[in-house]
């Protein structure tokens, strides 16, 4: 591989910063070109495009890909993780409370049905409370500025799902705010909660706790992306998928001990008031590894979103964890 080399995408978060500022590389290749995008789908289209070489990409993206016969396969590094009860909202008005009243409403969700977020939202709603994506409607549309679905990627959903597209010149956190929705699930926050919006509220209010609690009870810590390439160059540079994991381990450990190291001080590397309390409680509750990477150590929540997608109606079948990533990683 000395003579490669390479063009890598990923969001620039704490995980990845090291690969950024070149403290960390991959091993190797000859020389190493980090990029980023404004938003994250930008990035999954850079390597669909054939912009980069390996790159971050949505786990229903990537799967929809190989169900399209997409020549790519994904390395087990999964940069970006977040906990999803937090990522439903309802209209103030709706007279939605709890999961229960989710039943025969309109809901939007963002650019396509069936996000990586939405998936796991669904997957643990259905899992923990009974909810039915066919007992609704659903919208595609843009969050905060209006937009048709993706176009990048398939739209696969059951034939009894109600699926529409908003209406041109819509953006579903307005049609939220007017009651033309009564919920959204949605992978980032909308700006009318950021601007203190009084219509729209959480499903679950005390989020933090609900997810808390789920982590206790499943030790389930979702992933939505994992890092992918195409199968062609793998199979060329048969060391290669092993030295990129390696260079993404490195990088989130980096990050992981700033923060341990960080504690020292009081956590004065960040603006933030009591990241010391919060690394405290999270220590006691997390696992040293809070952010594990490869297939052993994520296998359960892997399973878990393989068996949502399937039964979610956007895979023709349960792909297991062995077929969407590739041997000898970790």
């Amino acid at each position: 591989m000395q003579n490669l080399d390479v063009r890598i995408a990923a969001g620039r978060y704490d995980t990845t910063e090291a690969l950024f500022d070149g403290s960390v590389t991959v091993d190797g290749v000859r020389s190493v070109t980090m990029s980023t995008a404004p938003t994250l789908p930008e990035i999954f289209q850079k390597l669909i495009r054939g912009d980069v070489d390996v790159a971050e990409f949505g786990l229903t993206f990537y799967l929809r890909s190989l169900e399209a016969g997409a020549p790519f396969l994904a390395i087990p590094a999964f940069p970006n993780r977040v906990f999803r009860h937090s990522c439903v909202y309802v209209h103030a008005g709706s007279g939605i409370t709890g999961p229960d009243d989710l039943i025969d409403r309109t809901i939007g969700e963002f650019g396509v049905y069936g996000q990586d977020s939405g998936v796991w939202a669904k997957g643990i709603l259905m899992d923990e409370y009974g909810f039915r994506p066919e007992k609704n409607r659903w919208v595609i549309g843009g969050l905060d500025r209006p937009m048709t679905p993706f176009g990048f990627t398939t739209h696969p959903h059951p034939a009894d799902v109600d699926v529409t597209t908003a209406p041109e010149g819509s953006t579903l956190s307005d049609m939220l705010v007017a009651g033309e929705i009564d919920a959204l699930f949605t992978a980032n926050v909308p700006q009318p909660v950021l601007d203190g919006s009084p219509a729209i509220r959480r499903l679950f209010p005390d989020y933090e706790a609900v997810e808390r609690d789920y982590f206790r009870r499943t030790g389930i810590f979702p992933m939505m992306h994992a890092i992918a390439a195409p199968r062609g160059l793998l199979a060329a540079e048969p060391d290669l998928a092993g030295a990129v994991y390696r260079a993404f381990l490195a990088a989130k450990d980096a990050a992981a001990q700033r923060y341990r190291d960080s504690q020292r001080l009081y956590q004065v590397h960040h603006m933030l008031p009591w990241t010391n309390a919060l690394f405290e409680e999270n220590s006691r509750q997390l696992p040293y590894d809070w952010w594990p990477y490869g297939t052993a150590a994520n296998r359960k929540a892997l399973d878990t979103f393989l068996r949502y997608h399937h039964e979610q109606g956007l895979s023709s079948r349960r792909w297991t964890v062995e077929e969407i990533f590739g041997p000898g990683v970790a």
